[in-house]
């Protein structure tokens, strides 16, 4: 018999949540061939611009295949993981949320239990085709620091966007119907991160550099790997502290998240 840990609940969770979404095989095939073409999209958008321009921001096609590939790793797998904490917002009107309060579990680890979209992992098959093109591509000296970028990028990065999903859930409690705002430092910081941040007027490269610190999740690890120099208020060296943006942002999630969760007063029901 399996030991049981207190982990066993949350994978029992996502265990039936996996077998329900494979259940109904030709629509689970329509939504993996959805989130792919999303995937596409946004590559295709990419080789367009780059087809009337040679380099953007001091990167080539070959510099923003790499920052690309890193930027989308690190969303998407924060969207797998987190990133159905949107439907919050659903649970609150609906008074479902109360359930969970009464489990002897924490509310926020039932919440990014209660689903996983597989669908979305056909966006990090995406991420890593172009991240393996980008790698190849670009003449990178390989060498131990190279790889750790590579690893801190990819780990902390979806910490990043991870903790940004919490941040936004978290302001649900009182916002209710704005997830629309939320969403435009989320998914608005996952378009900002897949681009150049030195096309960034020195206001927006405050914000994403340092207040909703997407820069670090693809941008300076880029800057960093390929030996380029940072814009100004960005040096490359900033790559090496992604770990503290990380933290950054999952100390503002904890702050918000509990503020939400003492504020919240039921559904009613």
């Amino acid at each position: 018999m399996a030991e049981t840990t207190w982990a066993t609940p949350y994978r029992a969770i996502l265990a039936s949540r996996v077998r329900a979404q494979r259940a109904y095989r030709t629509g689970f095939a329509l939504d993996l061939t959805s989130s792919l073409l999303i995937g596409v999209t946004e590559l295709a958008e990419i080789w367009i611009i780059f087809h009337n321009v040679q380099v953007l921001g001091g990167l080539d096609f070959h510099a923003i295949l790499l920052l690309f590939g890193l930027s989308n790793l690190a969303f998407s797998s924060a969207d797998l993981l987190v990133g159905h904490l949107d439907t919050l917002p659903t649970y609150i009107r609906a008074g479902t949320v109360d359930a969970f309060y009464v489990r002897p579990l924490p509310l926020l680890a039932q919440l990014m239990t209660s689903e996983i979209s597989l669908r979305r992992m056909t966006r990090i098959v995406v991420a890593l085709v172009a991240l393996g093109f980008g790698l190849s591509l670009n003449d990178i000296d390989w060498g131990p620091a190279t790889v750790a970028m590579l690893l801190v990028a990819a780990v902390f990065g979806t910490a990043i966007f991870a903790g940004l999903f919490t941040c936004a859930a978290a302001l649900q409690f009182f916002l209710v119907n704005g997830s629309e705002l939320t969403n435009s430092f989320t998914y608005g910081g996952a378009y900002a991160s897949s681009q150049p941040a030195a096309v960034f007027p020195a206001p927006l490269k405050l914000v994403f550099g340092y207040l909703v610190p997407v820069a670090f999740t693809a941008y300076l690890p880029t800057l960093a790997i390929l030996g380029l120099p940072g814009p100004a208020g960005l040096p490359t060296w900033l790559a090496w502290l992604t770990p503290l943006a990380a933290a950054w942002v999952w100390g503002l999630a904890a702050l918000l998240w509990r503020w939400g969760t003492r504020h919240y007063q039921g559904g009613g029901g």
